[in-house]
């Protein structure tokens, strides 16, 4: 054991930096085959099946409710005993799940199937990789968290072509045969071969400042508090809170934009290029918003992030007819939102610490995954209630503003609720 820290202690390069450049890599792997590549297969799985889109995109909205169900029980493993066990099996049963899939013919074994890859997908995805930076950055979290996000963004520009491709070379079910042998191929070995549990295992400190046993000054102990602490604090809530309400807004544009925009007299060519250019509006956010928080506190650029989902919706709401209405809508938008999955990561370990980062992260992704759930069908009724979608746009914005203010009233300590002490960093 002396041995191998000494080894790392030797290289420049801390281990926590390729480990990430591998997490990252499994990441858009595993995003583009779990998550972004199944509308591909809806059309041609209801050519041969003659399943229902309704059927269809049940089965998927049933995945995204195990994989909020399952955050819980991940997170608590990922604190108690790391990531490397979970994310290498989650992957591999993840590699089983598409193979069946490949094969199915019954509604109710695709149901099965899509509630497995739900589930597994809460033990490869952003949830437990997230907590893997928590965990191994600290004073370098924010650009940790950059670069796996920057990664996670190239996801659904690669693997949606990718899989239509496929689809058109080998039919839908060859391709999925052929996206679980990336799949295995890429993930499995990344999870099992380059993880490793925390810094203090090679004889490191986070960030690799400071090394155990050297003469270099070390960081204080970090402050980490507990799951069942964490959830008794009103500064939990209110951030929840705030990022239920901007997941809610994203979902909801995602499956409304597009028709909202060909009713406000635009050809579907254009609402569609406006519906693409979202991911590339998040990428450059975290690429040029991003490293703002570093200099800035990380509750005022998350208000000024919900602010930019607001104004953007304002805008369209307002101005949604004119080409400049919607590509300000998209910019704002489709920036602030790409950063905010690196601010609400990167507040939850700034607040709670690693320690029980996974569990405290699993419980706030039980909010998350309801607005996810609930935004689809609640915005369709309005819209239809409403008969039209200036209620429904004007009603987020209005809801976004409640989210801003409360990531300010989170940053303000009278607003927390009881003090809770500080707890010693988890020594696993």
């Amino acid at each position: 054991m002396a041995d191998k820290r000494l080894l790392w202690r030797t290289r420049r390069i801390y281990y926590g930096w390729p480990m990430l450049v591998g997490v990252a890599t499994a990441q858009v792997v595993s995003w583009g085959i779990l998550y972004y590549a199944f509308s591909v297969f809806v059309a041609p799985m209801q050519a041969e099946l003659g399943w229902s889109t309704v059927e269809l995109t049940g089965a998927y909205s049933l995945a995204l409710l195990c994989s909020g169900l399952a955050a819980v029980p991940v997170g608590r493993w990922v604190d108690s005993r790391g990531p490397r066990a979970l994310m290498t099996t989650g992957s591999l049963l993840a590699v089983m799940l598409v193979l069946a899939w490949s094969q199915v013919q019954s509604l109710p074994a695709f149901y099965l199937i899509m509630a497995g890859i739900g589930l597994v997908s809460a033990g490869v995805l952003y949830e437990p990789a997230f907590a893997i930076v928590a965990v191994w950055f600290r004073r370098l979290r924010g650009q940790a968290l950059t670069l796996l996000t920057f990664f996670g963004a190239f996801a659904s520009f690669i693997f949606i072509p990718l899989s239509a491709w496929l689809v058109g070379q080998l039919g839908w079910r060859g391709a999925l045969v052929a996206l679980a042998g990336l799949l295995g191929t890429v993930t499995v070995p990344i999870h099992a071969l380059l993880l490793r549990r925390r810094p203090e295992s090679l004889g490191l400190l986070p960030d690799g400042e400071a090394v155990a046993g050297d003469t270099l000054p070390a960081l204080p102990p970090e402050r980490s508090v507990a799951a069942g602490a964490a959830l008794r604090e009103l500064r939990f809530w209110l951030l929840s809170f705030a990022f239920a309400v901007s997941t809610f807004a994203g979902v909801t544009m995602t499956v409304h934009v597009i028709p909202y925009l060909i009713g406000r007299g635009h050809g579907p060519g254009f609402a569609a290029t406006v519906a693409g250019l979202f991911g590339l509006m998040s990428l450059l956010g975290r690429m040029v918003i991003a490293p703002l928080a570093e200099r800035v506190p990380r509750q005022w650029v998350t208000a000024g992030l919900i602010g930019m989902q607001l104004a953007g919706l304002a805008i369209l709401a307002g101005f949604g007819e004119s080409t400049a209405g919607a590509l300000a809508y998209v910019a704002l938008f489709g920036a602030g939102s790409g950063v905010l999955t690196i601010m609400r990561a990167a507040l939850l370990a700034e607040h709670y610490g690693p320690a029980h980062y996974g569990a405290i992260n699993g419980a706030q992704n039980l909010a998350l995954t309801a607005a996810r759930t609930l935004a689809p069908v609640g915005t369709g009724v309005i819209v239809m209630a409403s008969g039209g979608y200036g209620s429904l746009l004007w009603g987020l914005v209005g809801l976004l503003a409640l989210g801003a203010w409360a990531v300010l009233q989170a940053s303000d300590p009278a607003q927390h609720g009881a003090p809770v002490a500080d707890l010693p960093p988890a020594r696993h």
